[in-house]
């Protein structure tokens, strides 16, 4: 492939995961936060393992801010203690992947991607009925699944 194909490849893709996002409902765009942190710390295991630390660190800087912006989209307003547990995970997934960095240490990316893996999974079997908030109207064995029966 040509430089200028990559190039042009590269700016297609772009434009593509722009679109995906701006069209992306509130749950959709927590699904890709999940899915590209955990595609950086795979990049970053990578580019630790072949040495190439520059693309190491952008991998790992970028998978930070994408778990800062998980941080941020926390609601904290209604004082549940999952949003408090969340973001103390989250600020430990982003210490743990400074460490990471610092000591080049793969068993740290891989306990923060399995941590992010397992979370995705949690956030994906979230019934569609519950993407953009509770329904305002729960039958009987709705009821029940909310309260863990």
């Amino acid at each position: 492939m040509t430089y200028a194909m990559a190039r042009a490849s590269k700016a297609y893709a772009n434009i593509g995961a722009q679109t995906s996002v701006e069209a992306a409902s509130p749950h959709r765009l927590i699904q890709l936060l999940y899915a590209g942190a955990i595609d950086r710390i795979s990049r970053a295991r990578g580019h630790m393992q072949r040495k190439d630390y520059a693309e190491k660190g952008q991998c790992l800087s970028r998978a930070i801010d994408i778990i800062d912006s998980l941080r941020a989209s926390l609601d904290k307003r209604h004082g549940h203690p999952l949003a408090d547990n969340l973001e103390n995970l989250y600020e430990y997934m982003g210490r743990r992947l400074l460490l990471a960095s610092s000591t080049n240490d793969t068993a740290l990316l891989d306990e923060v991607g399995d941590l992010l893996s397992e979370l995705k999974v949690a956030w994906d079997s979230i019934p569609s009925d519950f993407h953009r908030g509770a329904p305002e109207v729960l039958d009987g064995t709705q009821q029940a699944q909310l309260m863990g029966a």
